[in-house]
């Protein structure tokens, strides 16, 4: 019982220490078109995504956007800029990150919980802690990448109009 407690306060820790150190992280670091960020070829245009229903689940997980005043909103709204979206984007790398990085560092809680249950701890808060989110920020990059594209198109030609530029 002991082992559980730690566990949870160390995974308590972890949360908050990486929702403290994500929201600072430059977003330069970060880049949506190199590898971990690039869509992977298993994802087949995302695909996978729609085979694991992705849609349908992913507005019922916890969404720390809505709590920290600090952190980019999520949702999309009319009037939105391509500026806007690009920041989003960059959210999802930082957010995949965070996620990637909380799996890896709770596998510390093996060092001190060393049996069968200090590893179905450990499963269970990266199957349910975490891949989910990550499952969330890989499916929505691709289409935010898209929505930034048209609404760069959709800029550009609106600049031109208004300048009275033909391209």
């Amino acid at each position: 019982m002991r082992e559980f407690g730690l566990s949870v306060v160390y995974v308590a820790f972890l949360g908050i220490t990486a929702q403290i150190i994500g929201v600072h992280l430059p977003r330069r670091w970060f880049d949506e078109s190199r590898f971990p960020y690039a869509a992977f070829a298993f994802e087949a245009d995302g695909r996978i995504y729609k085979a694991l229903r992705v849609r349908r689940w992913k507005t019922l997980v916890p969404d720390m956007s809505r709590i920290s005043k600090r952190m980019v909103p999520k949702r999309v709204s009319a009037g939105v800029t391509s500026e806007d979206i690009d920041a989003l984007v960059k959210e999802t790398c930082v957010a995949e990150f965070v996620h990637v990085s909380l799996s890896f560092l709770s596998l510390a809680i093996l060092s001190f919980w060393k049996n069968r249950y200090g590893v179905l701890f450990v499963t269970l808060y990266i199957l349910i802690g975490n891949v989910p989110f990550i499952i969330i920020q890989r499916y929505n990059r691709p289409q935010l990448i898209r929505v930034s594209g048209k609404l760069k198109r959709r800029e550009c030609r609106r600049l031109n109009e208004s300048t009275g530029t033909v391209m």
